[in-house]
C-alpha cells in the first residue's frame, strides 16, 4: 500500500476502501455502508476542526457517537457506524499509518435483540399458492418463491443466481453471498420440480433469443431487480390475506425457523444461511423457544 504518513484524510479513506474490495473481498452493500459511515464520521471531524487522521483522539469519537445518539439514531446504527471506524483505525494500525488505536477501549452501544417474525407453515403454502400457474410470468414467480423459501438464500442472491449454478441432477445450489463466499446448499423436491418446469416451458419464451446468464428473468429477457422482486412478493402477501409484512427476509427467516423446529442442527443451518459467525444464527433458536412456550402454555393442562 502506497500511503503516506500524515495524508489527507480523503486520501486514506480512498486507500481504505480500495483495500476492502481488493484485499478482503467484501460485497458491495457492506463495502457502501462503511464507505457512508466513514464519511458521516469525516465530516463530524472537519466540523471541529480536525483535518488529519493522526489528530483523532478517543475523546473525538466518543464525541461523535454522542452526536448521532442525539439526533435520535438507533443503538444498531451506532453500532454499524463504530464498528465501520474500528475496522478503519485497524487498518490504519496494520499500515503503520497510526501507531495508537484511538477506538480500542470504546464498547459497543447495548443492543435488545429482536425476535424476527415468521411466517407459519400455511402462511407459507398461501403465499406459495399465488402466482398463476396459466402464465408465464406466473410459473416464473412460482418457481422463485420456492427457490427462496427451499434455500433461505437473500433476495440478491437469488435474482443474481446463474443458470449454471443450479444443479437438478444433484439437487443442489451453488451461491456465492456476502464477501463472495460460496456455499452449496440443497434445494429440496418441491423447489427443483419448479425451476425444471420453469426451465422446460418458460424460460426460453421470456428470453426471446437474448443471452441472458440469470436463471430468473423478466418478459424482456433481463435479470430481475431487487425493486420488481420485492414488489411482485409485496402483491403476493397482499392477495394472499396474510397480515404480516410480506418481504424476502421474511421467508429467509421462517426457512431458518422452520428448520430448527423439525430438529436441525444450528451449524448446518449457518451454513446454509451463509452467516459468518453462528451468534446471527442463535436468533432462531430464540424464535423457536418462543413459539415452543406458547403452544405449551396454550396446551399443557397446567400451563
Amino acid at each position: 500500500m502506497n500511503l503516506l504518513k500524515g495524508g489527507g484524510m480523503d486520501q486514506i479513506l480512498d486507500q481504505y476502501l480500495h483495500y476492502l474490495v481488493v484485499e478482503k473481498g467484501l460485497s458491495k452493500n457492506t463495502i457502501e455502508g462503511y464507505q457512508l459511515a466513514l464519511n458521516r464520521f469525516l465530516g463530524h471531524l472537519r466540523k471541529k476542526g480536525i483535518q488529519e487522521i493522526g489528530d483523532v483522539k478517543k475523546f473525538d469519537i466518543r464525541a461523535f457517537l454522542l452526536v448521532l445518539r442525539k439526533k435520535g439514531l438507533s443503538a444498531k446504527t451506532l453500532a454499524r457506524d463504530l464498528s465501520a471506524i474500528r475496522t478503519f483505525f485497524q487498518f490504519l494500525i496494520q499500515e503503520e499509518i497510526l501507531e495508537v488505536n484511538p477506538v480500542e477501549e470504546i464498547e459497543s452501544p447495548k443492543m435488545t435483540k429482536t425476535l424476527p417474525e415468521i411466517l407459519t407453515l400455511r402462511e407459507v403454502e398461501q403465499l406459495l399458492e399465488q402466482p398463476d400457474l396459466r402464465t408465464p410470468l406466473g410459473i416464473r414467480d412460482r418457481a422463485m418463491l420456492e427457490v427462496l423459501y427451499a434455500t433461505g438464500m437473500r433476495v440478491s442472491e437469488l435474482i443474481r443466481l446463474p443458470v449454471n449454478q443450479v444443479n437438478l441432477e444433484s439437487g443442489y445450489v451453488v451461491i456465492y453471498g456476502k464477501g463472495s463466499k460460496e456455499r452449496m446448499v440443497p434445494l429440496g423436491s418441491e423447489a427443483m420440480k419448479w425451476v425444471h418446469l420453469y426451465l422446460q416451458t418458460v424460460r426460453e419464451r421470456l428470453a426471446k433469443g437474448k443471452e441472458s446468464h440469470f436463471l430468473f428473468i423478466t418478459r424482456s429477457g433481463r435479470g430481475m431487480s431487487r425493486q420488481r422482486f420485492w414488489k411482485n412478493l409485496k402483491a403476493r402477501g397482499l392477495k394472499a390475506g396474510l397480515r404480516k409484512r410480506v418481504t424476502p427476509h421474511l421467508l429467509r427467516h421462517s426457512f431458518a425457523s422452520h428448520l430448527l423446529e423439525r430438529g436441525a442442527d444450528l451449524r448446518s443451518v449457518q451454513m446454509m444461511l451463509g452467516h459468518v459467525d453462528i451468534s446471527t444464527t442463535q436468533i432462531y433458536t430464540h424464535v423457536t423457544g418462543e413459539r415452543l412456550k406458547k403452544i405449551h402454555q396454550r396446551y399443557h393442562p397446567r400451563g
